[in-house]
Formats: structure tokens, sequence, C-alpha cells
């Protein structure tokens, strides 16, 4: 489960932030995740309650997801598309010739924080 590396990777970034900005207190992350990125936010969301239990500035502090539709472009015909229901051939002319746009993202969008 990639999820428990990826939560210790975000605490890991807040946390620096706080130092810098002399932050004593976490109330929530806003992450923007990417709907084809692999990452499952309710296993994310879990291992985050867990580990924010552990630590001072996070305890009771929440885990925000927006997620980021994945739309893929054919080199081919110049169109775009919806990337779940096609996969990655063309639906309008059939081209292997794309390339994903968004949808692979893994971003910290917010921090509330006092």
């Amino acid at each position: 489960m990639h999820e428990l590396g990826l939560a210790f990777h975000v605490m890991d970034t807040v946390e620096e932030i706080a130092k810098e900005q002399e932050l004593k207190k976490v109330g929530s992350v806003t992450l923007e995740i990417g709907q084809v990125s692999g990452v499952i936010f309710d296993y994310l969301s879990d291992v985050w309650d867990w580990a924010a239990a552990k630590k001072e500035l996070f305890a009771g502090s929440r885990l925000k997801c927006e997620e980021i539709h994945a739309i893929t472009y054919c080199r081919n015909c110049g169109k775009t598309y919806d990337t779940v229901p096609q996969g990655r051939e063309c639906p309008y002319c059939h081209s292997p010739e794309t390339e994903l746009v968004t949808g692979n993202e893994f971003l910290i969008k917010e921090i509330e924080a006092y």
C-alpha cells in the first residue's frame, strides 16, 4: 500500500511549511488527486488518520480530496476525450497515439493551519 508512504510524504512537506510559517496546528490538508493516479483516497484517508494521531501538529486534522478529471489528447486527430471510459485509444479516430493531459496529479492544494 503506497498510500502510507504518500501520507508520510505529505506530512513531511506540511511540517516543513509549518516550521517556516511558525504554525502550531494543522486543521486540514486538501489534496488534488488525479482520477488515474493510482491513489485510493479512502486508503490514504485511513492511514492519514492513523499517522495524524501520532503527531501533535496533525492531531485531529482532516484530509480532504479534490479529484482531477482524467483527459486524454489524441496526437493523430487533435481531439481530447474523457480517459476513464475510453482508455488509451482515441474514440474518434481509433489511434493509439494519445497522451494523458490531466488526471495523474498528486498535489497539495491547501493547508488550513494556525
